[in-house]
């Protein structure tokens, strides 16, 4: 993709070849008060429904998206999201039907503000008299929809942006008609700064010489200049400023020359000047109008506790995606509605993919396939993988009872949740940072969220779990004090495994041969490429537990290369290479 395309504008501007409408006779209410008298609503489909009708995906665009997400043939025009829809992808349409609906209020196909309004005398287009919408009644419209199509639950919706709104709106409205909900690069609600921008764009097309009160469309001349500095200050919020860097920083003093009487003295102004002329071809500004104004109305709550609430009625599985450069819908934002998912015990994977992308990287094509197995995974349906226990694992194992709620703190791949989940085990959760490990667990089923220990635990509840297992990560960690508090706020018991840095052996290489200790097994590294940040012995983290006035209530002590468990008669600090201590608050 060189400096002047922009991957949501990567599709035909010419007809929809493949589109479908169905019309909607009225009144149809709107969720602010005001009525339409009819609804048309324009859709592409790919694949085949199936007998029951249970194999659908909703597919829901960003603000200035379409219904073309992906080529149907080897002839169509390309679509937006090309990398995740089609045959054998993440989105399977040899598997699912999908379907990408454009919204109401667009102005590709479904009804919005360039439509004549029925029943006026002279005809003219609705312009600025269309009513405010919001996101639910885009989700209305879509209900319509499927249930016209005989759709009475969906396997998926899948959104970015906006799209993630609706998706999210989706199982907060009709909680029994979803299965799984997969939001991208959204959030509970606009930041201020996100909702100033879109105030000055609409400000720049309402303030158009051309606007003429929203009825241009009989005009020679229309509200392109403010319709072109709308998405020329759109675009700077979905690059992130390393994106903007290296697009722009080599040549900044060599613009491209374009048709255009926008400033070109740089080469961003040039980029600038490029996206908001290519953008006033293909949109209408009243449309544009519209629907930034229904995704700044957007709003699950400001508190854990107004967002917990927004989602108490959802019955689906839910997976996040946010993206580390993403300054508009930020990870953080991501999180508020993941924590409150967790509060609420729901099924849900979260991860952050690290991209220079910013928020358009949920339609980049090298991002897209770093989150797409999550995709895959989530609607795979197949069983777990079947585990394969390490020493450690099989030993905590023995120690959780059946049916016990856990959360695995590190879960790497997950063997040890999915040995429970076979066992029977209900309520688990696994926390992870490295993405190899999220996609692995994600692939068997289990919930697990993308999360730095190093933070905390704020996104669970007390005592949410009868189990908090820390496996081998405890050395790891800066700030282990307060990790160990959250662990027991958290859990009822607290299971921690770890290497035994008082073991003979690790002495023996200060002592006799003046050399750094390396544990055997998981912590065998070199000085200089240790990811350890701490080196306890089981009698320093035995003081740490009782200082935290938690009681040691089981403990294991093994020597690995022999696998023989030694006894507290039998010096554990000295004998032992790995520990496992559960404890609880006294």
């Amino acid at each position: 993709m060189n400096a002047f395309e922009s991957t949501e504008d990567m599709r035909s501007d010419g007809p929809l070849t493949h589109v479908q409408t169905v019309t909607f006779a009225g009144p149809v209410s709107l969720e602010r008060g005001a009525n339409l008298p009819q609804v048309t609503c324009a859709f592409e489909t790919w694949g085949t429904l199936n007998d029951d009708a249970s194999n659908a995906i909703l597919i829901c665009h960003a603000i200035t998206g379409d219904s073309h997400a992906a080529r149907h043939d080897d002839n169509d025009a390309a679509g937006w999201w090309d990398t995740l829809v089609g045959p054998g992808k993440a989105i399977d349409t040899d598997r699912f039907f999908v379907i990408c609906p454009n919204v109401l209020g667009g102005c590709r196909g479904s009804t919005g503000p360039s439509d004549l309004m029925p029943d006026c005398s002279p005809a003219r287009p609705f312009g600025a008299d269309f009513p405010d919408i919001t996101i639910a009644d885009m989700v209305d419209v879509q209900k319509r929809l499927l249930d016209r199509l005989g759709i009475r639950k969906l396997a998926a919706v899948v959104g970015g942006s906006l799209g993630g709104h609706q998706a999210l709106t989706w199982a907060r409205r009709y909680p029994d008609c979803v299965q799984v909900c997969i939001a991208l690069a959204t959030s509970p609600r606009l930041t201020s700064q996100a909702l100033g921008f879109d105030v000055v764009a609409r400000n720049a097309i309402q303030t158009d010489p051309n606007f003429n009160g929203g009825q241009y469309y009989d005009q020679s001349q229309k509200p392109d200049t403010g319709l072109a500095i709308a998405r020329m200050l759109g675009h700077i919020t979905y690059l992130s400023s390393d994106a903007m860097e290296g697009k722009f920083e080599l040549d900044r003093h060599n613009p491209r020359e374009i048709a255009s009487d926008f400033e070109q003295k740089f080469s961003v102004g040039s980029y600038l000047a490029h996206q908001g002329q290519k953008f006033i071809d293909r949109f209408d500004a009243n449309s544009y109008i519209t629907l930034s104004l229904a995704m700044d109305l957007f709003d699950l709550g400001r508190s854990r506790l107004e967002i917990m609430e927004s989602f108490d009625e959802c019955k689906c599985d839910f997976l996040l995606v946010s993206f580390s450069s993403d300054w508009l819908f930020t990870p953080a934002q991501a999180r508020q509605i993941v924590n409150a998912l967790t509060s609420l015990d729901k099924s849900v994977t979260y991860a952050e993919i690290t991209t220079e992308a910013g928020h358009d990287a949920f339609l980049i094509e090298r991002d897209v396939v770093q989150f797409a197995p999550l995709i895959k995974a989530k609607l795979s349906g197949k069983p777990l993988a079947k585990p394969n226990l390490n020493q450690t694992e099989k030993l905590i194992f023995q120690l959780v009872p059946p049916n016990a709620s856990v959360l695995d703190l590190g879960c790497g791949d997950g063997d040890l949740l999915a040995a429970l989940s076979d066992r029977g085990n209900q309520q688990l959760v696994g926390v992870e940072v490295a993405q190899h490990g999220i996609h692995a667990a994600a692939a068997r089923g289990l919930n697990v969220i993308d999360y730095d220990l190093n933070h905390g635990l704020p996104a669970f509840t007390d005592e949410q779990f009868e189990y908090v297992v820390l496996s081998h990560t405890l050395q790891v960690v800066s700030n282990i004090d307060s990790l160990i508090t959250e662990m027991l706020r958290v859990g009822k018991r607290v299971v921690i495994a770890f290497s035994n840095f008082a073991y003979r052996q690790l002495r023996a290489d200060y002592v006799e041969r003046g050399r750094s200790p390396r544990a055997p097994g998981l912590y065998d590294h070199q000085w200089f490429d240790t990811p350890n940040r701490r080196f306890p012995s089981i009698a320093d983290v035995k003081d740490l537990c009782l200082a935290k006035g938690a009681e040691i209530e089981d403990s294991i002590y093994i020597e690995s290369s022999t696998d023989l468990r030694i006894s507290e008669a039998d010096d554990p600090n000295l004998n032992a290479d790995m520990a496992i201590l559960v404890i609880r608050k006294s």
